[in-house]
């Protein structure tokens, strides 16, 4: 599990109900159900209008992911490849079908290997899901970008509500305090909605996205250089230049052990 992710959206929500009570006002005053009701339900509906179901519902379990799911590390990719390059070069290229994973990108190459595919083939074929994750991904950062849209959108269109319905009732006092309350909590709910949660979402995963558009590349150029017979050192070389000095735990001495 991402606590770290659900400690910070908590911090910020504590600093905000902080910030309510230091200042002397009451958490249940800013407790307003019409306001949700058009935020929440506004934003919603719009984004099941812009984009299908299906999208929207693989948005959120990518985000349930992100949050509980362990990231995938290029290092361990890194090691992967290494091993199997020795393998390859001890057994030969077939026993890379015999090869047990669970990355599908890494079965499918060692397949298309095993099969004896020319490597334009086995390069068109991995570029291809490469293009196919990235563009995966961006849809459903879209989903929760667009959300992040929506929400102060009709925080607005609540405010509006809100300010209408005070200005028809000027001549009945009492109703001015919960048109007014509508007119400025949907506001507040709608910046809350977009800053702390949906905008937050989207840049994580788009950060989980180009980790694994890293993984993808590195899978991409291990399959090529097995497939070329390169000795292990030249693909230890080859892989860890896609990741940065200051995130790189396998050390050279140890990639040229593997």
């Amino acid at each position: 599990m991402n606590f770290a992710s659900i400690a910070c959206t908590l911090s910020g929500l504590s600093l905000i109900f902080a910030g309510i009570y230091l200042t002397g006002g009451d958490l249940s005053n800013f407790f307003n159900m019409p306001g949700i009701m058009i935020v929440l339900g506004g934003t919603i509906a719009c984004t099941f209008f812009t984009f299908p179901i299906r999208d929207v519902v693989k948005a959120f379990q990518a985000a349930f992911f992100v949050l509980y799911e362990r990231k995938i590390d290029p290092n361990d990719t890194v090691r992967t490849i290494i091993r199997l390059s020795k393998v390859s070069r001890r057994q030969g290229l077939f026993a890379l079908d015999r090869v047990e994973t669970n990355n599908p990108i890494l079965k499918k190459g060692f397949s298309l290997i095993a099969d004896g595919a020319e490597e334009d083939i086995i390069s068109n074929a991995l570029r291809t899901e490469i293009e196919s994750l990235k563009h995966r991904h961006l849809n459903i950062q879209n989903v929760f970008v667009k959300m992040a849209t929506f929400s102060p959108a009709f925080g607005m269109i609540g405010t509006l509500i809100g300010l209408v319905q005070m200005l028809n009732g000027l001549s009945d006092l009492s109703s001015i305090g919960p048109a007014m309350a509508v007119a400025l909590l949907t506001t507040f709910y709608g910046s809350i909605l977009s800053t702390l949660f949906f905008l937050p979402v989207a840049s994580k995963l788009k950060a989980r996205a180009m980790t694994e558009v890293i993984n993808m590349e590195i899978i991409f150029e291990g399959v090529i250089s097995i497939l070329k017979k390169n000795h292990r050192v030249m693909v230890f070389e080859r892989l860890s230049s896609f990741i940065p000095l200051e995130d790189r735990t396998i050390s050279a001495r140890e990639g040229y052990k593997l």
